[in-house]
């Protein structure tokens, strides 16, 4: 497995190539997307001696170990176009020329370069220039904190019993973008239990603090009162700039005597106006539905590293050598590739359901040994597989492979 991890590797950049244009042949795909974000998982052990190994924001939240990152570049289709693998403790705005740039070469015949989408992590005024300056279109989440959101001027681009989506398009001048302001009825609803719940926790800790400048042995010095609020100001900064918080001194034994505070509404932003996010985009042509429906294709990214790691076993690594661990990030891609396919395959025939659902689904398929013992002393073994359940045949029939899978064998002894 080891020889053979390593001659994979060695073709890596070939491999992709050819697999990412062979299913442009099978799918007719078309080079339009681009979606890039980056993973990382974690090491079982120390991996002292390996170069990828290093500590950092663990997405998993295992802070306790070394991990590495995978970096992805997708087309709109969900088929990983290149992969590659850093450091634990990668910039991820660092990484995007160094992924981007190799695309040139692969790009599409007609000449026009792929939208670039990725997420705010990534979208940094630096690697938005480079892909202006290299004619990439993008599209990203915008990272300003300033939100607007104009209701009488929004088009609905999704409605169904579970949400509702609102944008709302505006160009700016300065910058040459378009601004896409869009508001979802369930995120609104997160955004304001998220709020409300650390509303509620720095009100808390106001009270807990006031009530003590009444009780011995706590505190009450008016300088450590004030250092504590500012601490409490920065473990809630959601919330706490929306909070004027006022405190009574007694000049004569230098202690607050008195803490009171007042709720007062923020500005534009998402606790003022939740479940509002903002896109910006160079693409000045497409429509309010087109640019959402691109942005969303986001979300088959995460499905893709969800996959990755907890259906086709990408964490944890125990390899302890770098290039083992890349052998091993490495054909967990391969892996991705061949079940993409059959799950686009799947999908033509209305049947959406993940990997591991259809694992189970097909788990209760077997091949059989019935074994008989003839009067002559013989003994007769017969092989053959079960008969499919109907659900079974759907799949079957939808990827035009065979029901009963193995002829049946009969072994006289």
């Amino acid at each position: 497995m080891y020889r053979i991890a390593d001659r994979l590797l060695a073709r890596k950049a070939a491999l992709e190539e050819h697999l990412f244009r062979r299913e442009q042949s099978l799918f007719g795909l078309q080079e339009t997307i681009t979606l890039y974000d980056l993973t990382n998982t974690y090491f079982e052990g120390q991996s002292r001696g390996n170069a990828l190994a290093a500590h950092g924001h663990s997405k998993e939240k295992r802070a306790d170990c070394p991990l590495v990152t995978l970096g992805l570049v997708l087309d709109s289709s969900g088929f990983p176009r290149r992969s590659h693998v850093y450091k634990g403790n990668v910039n991820e705005p660092g990484t995007l020329a160094d992924m981007i740039s190799g695309l040139e070469k692969g790009s599409s015949s007609s000449g026009h370069k792929p939208t670039v989408v990725m997420d705010a992590g990534i979208a940094t005024e630096d690697n938005l220039s480079w892909l202006t300056e290299h004619h990439y279109p993008y599209l990203v989440v915008s990272r300003k904190k300033h939100r607007e959101f104009d209701e009488a001027s929004s088009v609905v681009v999704k409605q169904d019993t579970e949400c509702t989506v609102r944008v709302h398009q505006v160009f700016d001048e300065n910058s040459g973008e378009t601004l896409l302001y869009c508001h979802s009825t369930q995120r609104e609803k997160k955004d304001t239990a998220i709020s409300n719940r650390f509303v509620s926790r720095f009100e808390e800790a106001l009270e807990k603090l006031r009530s003590g400048l009444h009780k011995k042995q706590c505190l009450k010095n008016y300088d450590k009162v004030m250092v504590k609020i500012g601490r409490m100001r920065q473990k809630y900064a959601r919330v706490s700039r929306q909070f004027t918080i006022s405190v009574t001194k007694d000049e004569a034994g230098g202690n607050a005597t008195e803490i009171t505070w007042k709720r007062h509404p923020a500005a534009a932003t998402t606790d003022t106006h939740p479940g509002v996010y903002c896109l910006r985009t160079s693409q000045t042509g497409w429509d309010e539905s087109r640019l959402w429906k691109t942005y969303t294709m986001l979300t088959d990214l995460e499905a893709v590293f969800r996959s990755l790691k907890s259906e086709l076993g990408l964490r944890p690594v125990h390899h302890q050598l770098a290039e083992r661990v890349s052998s091993h990030l490495f054909i967990t891609v391969l892996a991705y590739h061949l079940i993409h396919t059959i799950r686009i395959r799947l999908r033509t025939e209305k049947i959406t359901y993940s990997w591991s659902r259809l694992r189970k689904l097909l788990s209760s398929q077997a091949r059989v040994t019935v074994s008989m013992r003839c009067s002559n002393g013989d003994t007769v073994h017969v092989r053959k597989s079960t008969r499919p359940e109907p659900a079974q045949q759907q799949i079957y029939s939808a990827l035009g492979v065979a029901s009963q899978p193995g002829q049946v064998i009969k072994t006289i002894i």
